[in-house]
């Protein structure tokens, strides 16, 4: 007994090694975590559960059979992050540099398989040179499994992609399909196709880091959400993003002790927006002063600024928040801003988070190039995900509302639940000076009658008024009690019950 013991032990330690001491100092000489080490940073300490330490490859092409390594490239397994379950797939790079091979891919889907059944998080953290060279097409099958289980799992269960290291060809689509994706900087890469292929086929030359690095990804693709300056910092913040969100859609997103008065007020918010309705003001200055202990996770935050995306608490309980940003644009709605807005929204209402609309939009950014590149399609992308999400719907108009882009931003029209307006708000069609030249453009050549037709058309219509008049908004409200009207709305509306129309599924504008 004692042998076979003795055994086992020998035999995790050398799976526990992975490609061996070298290898292991090697990708520390990056300054990259090992895979263990990375799940025992994520992790609750002593909460990792391993699956699958001893499968090997089955490969014997090109002299594979006599290289063999306990695990073949990957640490699958579940863990707690504050107590509650995730289920955890990490990449060894020290293991023929972490390519997917058949029994790789296995791994990787046994624990997609069983987060399904069992309603967990999956935290995919990548780190892999692609598909497995000497088992051709089988690593390739094996891919397109993962991919299949990413399918299968979005909106059923939250799906979290952290690269930490090379991630291309094939690979980069599991975690183009999963919920959030984040970088680390300096040390991760995603491209479908790598610098010396764009040379060789386009003529171009590019870095790696310019073609697919960090910054690449969160200001002008939008691939990655977020980018981390390292391993340590990445899973950190990992560990704060799941405590905000549910374990599965069959599950209400957690409620967390807070320690902030609902009631709280904030007389600053009376003066936040300036009197030139043309000053911009920032509106993460808002945001902070609503939520709980000013606590805000922002998503995707160098992309698209004109919006901004992210997760609070109101009285312990995850709300996503969509907001425009004066600072940028004028807060206006473009292609890119749309497309991020959606994808929120969208994720929020496929795991039962509430959603709190801040708007100041002045309208839909106008110009040949958003024109060209099809930004009604992509407005309608907005429009759709508010519209088709049942979850409680909060919106306070902070200032400009119009146009479209009112409608667009969560309008009472799309089904929003209760709709506030500082008393700050300018809902119209457009603005004055705009609405004025249409109406009354035989009188272009009169300065003064114009001013005073301008005058006429802000007093009437460059407040919340008539559209509380109507009915469109429920309560004109003081900025300074937004956190305490806004965490009512949302209490009121904890058992709020609404259903869509009967589909196989939708076909959202893409």
């Amino acid at each position: 007994m004692k042998d076979i013991l003795a055994e086992l032990e020998t035999r995790r330690a050398e799976a526990r090694l992975g490609g061996g001491r070298t290898r292991i100092e090697a990708q520390h000489a990056k300054g990259k975590l090992t895979a263990r080490e990375r799940i025992e940073l994520l992790l609750d300490e002593g909460s990792f559960e391993e699956f699958d330490m001893f499968v090997a490859h089955r490969c014997t092409d090109f002299g594979m059979g006599e290289v063999k390594y306990p695990g073949d490239g990957v640490v699958t397994g579940w863990g707690t992050v504050n107590g509650r379950q995730v289920y955890v797939f990490s990449q060894d790079f020290t293991v023929f540099g972490g390519s997917l091979s058949e029994t790789h891919a296995q791994k990787i889907c046994k624990i997609m398989d069983m987060a399904m059944r069992n309603g967990a998080p999956v935290i995919g953290l990548n780190d892999s040179g692609g598909a497995r060279i000497q088992e051709g097409v089988a690593s390739l099958a094996g891919y397109a499994d993962v991919f299949q289980r990413n399918i299968m799992a979005s909106g059923v269960v939250p799906q979290i992609s952290v690269i930490m290291g090379p991630c291309a060809g094939g690979a980069v689509y599991s975690p183009a399909m999963t919920d959030f994706i984040f970088m680390v900087r300096d040390s991760s890469y995603m491209f479908v196709t790598g610098p010396d292929v764009v040379k060789t086929v386009t003529n171009e030359i590019v870095t790696a880091e310019e073609l697919g690095g960090a910054k690449t990804h969160t200001t002008k693709s939008s691939v990655a959400d977020g980018a981390f300056e390292n391993d340590v910092e990445a899973l950190a913040e990992i560990r704060r993003l799941v405590d905000f969100l549910p374990l599965s859609n069959r599950e209400k997103p957690p409620v967390r002790p807070f320690f902030d008065d609902p009631a709280r007020v904030e007389d600053s918010l009376d003066s936040l927006v300036p009197e030139n309705p043309n000053q911009p003001y920032d509106m993460h200055e808002l945001i902070r002063k609503v939520a709980d202990e000013g606590d805000f996770f922002e998503i995707q935050k160098d992309y698209a600024r004109n919006i901004l995306t992210g997760f609070i608490r109101l009285e312990g309980q995850t709300v996503g928040v969509v907001a425009n940003q004066p600072m940028v644009l004028a807060g206006c709605l473009d292609i890119d801003s749309s497309r991020k807005a959606a994808r929120f929204v969208r994720f929020c209402d496929c795991f039962s988070i509430p959603i709190l609309t801040f708007v100041d939009v002045p309208g839909f950014l106008p110009g040949t190039g958003q024109e060209y590149g099809g930004v009604i399609k992509h407005g309608a992308k907005l429009l759709f995900a508010y519209g088709e999400a049942t979850v409680p719907k909060v919106t306070v108009i902070t200032r400009k509302a119009y146009g479209g882009a009112y409608d667009v931003m969560a309008s009472k029209h799309l089904r929003g639940d209760i709709n506030y307006a500082w008393p700050t708000a300018e809902i119209a069609v457009m603005g004055a000076k705009g609405a004025v030249e249409i109406l009354y453009r035989s009188e272009l050549g009169d300065r003064e009658k114009i001013a005073g037709r301008t005058k006429d058309y802000e007093d009437r219509f460059a407040n919340p008024f008539v559209a509380a008049e109507k009915g469109f908004i429920d309560e004109v409200i003081m900025p300074h009690s937004t956190r305490r009207r806004v965490a009512r709305a949302f209490a009121a509306l904890r058992g709020k019950v609404l259903e869509n129309p009967w589909k196989k599924h939708d076909n959202i504008p893409l």
